[in-house]
């Protein structure tokens, strides 16, 4: 019985340590959790970018208000009939 009992101790030893402190035991699996959250971040980030481009897209093709709003401010155009004004603030001579 008592051989039994000393195999039976052994192989439990050598279990815990592959557990422990091998290559594809604890350790492993901890720093895989951590990769996948941090994965899960960055696309949840992705995730949301692509939708506020997504409605961008969709406002472009669909109304004149955006593509009006971006060729004002892009590209500096303007309406027939409309006068546009530019103000330049001067630089303070601090001294």
């Amino acid at each position: 019985m008592k051989p039994i009992m000393i195999l039976l101790a052994v192989i439990l030893s050598l279990l815990q340590y592959r557990l422990w402190f091998s290559h594809d035991g604890l350790p492993s699996l901890l720093h895989l959790n951590r990769s996948v959250e941090i994965q899960r971040q960055d696309n949840a980030v992705l995730q949301e970018r692509n939708q506020v481009l997504a409605a961008e897209v969709q406002d472009l093709k669909s109304g004149l208000d955006a593509l009006e709003e971006r060729a004002r401010s892009e590209l500096g155009m303007v309406k027939p009939g409309e006068t546009f004004f530019q103000i330049i603030d001067e630089p303070d001579d601090e001294k």
